[in-house]
């Protein structure tokens, strides 16, 4: 008796190619900003770099809300970080300061941009291991790709803050990229937004909150950005000095 082999689904509802729809846009923004920041629009290319981020914040947890989560969708994500926070944002970091530089520029963008897909291919290999995808729910292990671009575009957030801020040394932004770079390949764990759990009783005060932070991004965004960031940066530093510092029993 033959078994007929399972049917492959033929058709997919358009909602249910959202997810991929959005990491395509997230792919497109990345390019674009390499193109607008070899033409010296900086501002744009941060902005799409932004963009990017955002998208890549939603499509997976899109993917799992919409139950069209896929083998390919998974490659098509992590191939959409590398080209988004490992080749385009250093690239126009690069091009806002540090073509002066000639070798040791380029070699802090190598640098950042290989721990990057080193960071990404590790974090590929963990995912498929059900006890360790367990504990990435609580902490990641390093800094994600996203908050390293972010932070690694940190002096770049100064500059359009503050025009009359002193010019950051490009030496400074090279060790800075390095620095950044070595933390995504690193040990030290880092906080997870997906464990964090708000109770009923102050969901409100997040939602107060959330409208306040939004409001500032909009209004305040540069200025916004470089407290995040250096709010992020804080709680990396606490995260490093946790595993270092050895556990007393009471």
């Amino acid at each position: 008796m033959h078994h007929t082999p399972e049917k492959r689904k033929s058709e997919y509802a358009l909602i249910q190619l959202l997810p991929n729809m959005m990491t395509i846009a997230a792919i497109c923004a990345g390019l674009s900003a390499i193109r607008f920041g070899v033409q010296g629009n900086y501002t744009l290319a941060v902005q799409l770099i932004l963009a990017a981020a955002i998208l890549d914040g939603f499509d997976g947890r899109l993917a799992r809300i919409l139950r069209s989560d896929s083998k390919m969708g998974a490659e098509l994500d992590s191939l959409a970080d590398f080209l988004n926070f490992g080749v385009a944002s250093p690239l126009v970091i690069y091009y806002w300061a540090l073509q002066d530089m000639r070798g040791l520029g380029w070699l802090a963008v190598l640098v950042f941009s290989v721990c990057c897909v080193v960071r990404l291919a590790r974090f590929n290999v963990s995912s498929k291991s059900e006890e360790k995808v367990v504990a990435k729910s609580i902490y990641f292990e390093g800094v994600p790709s996203p908050a390293g671009a972010l932070l690694a575009m940190l002096p770049m957030f100064i500059s359009f803050a503050f025009a009359d801020a002193p010019v950051v040394p490009d030496i400074l932004i090279c060790l800075h990229m390095v620095v950044i770079g070595l933390l995504m390949i690193s040990h030290v764990p880092t906080w997870s937004l997906k464990a964090v759990k708000i109770s009923r009783e102050n969901v409100k005060y997040f939602l107060v909150g959330f409208a306040f932070a939004g409001a500032a991004v909009l209004i305040y965004a540069w200025i916004t950005l470089v407290i995040l960031c250096l709010g992020y940066a804080a709680m990396v530093a606490w995260g490093l000095l946790k595993r270092k510092t050895p556990e007393t029993g009471v």
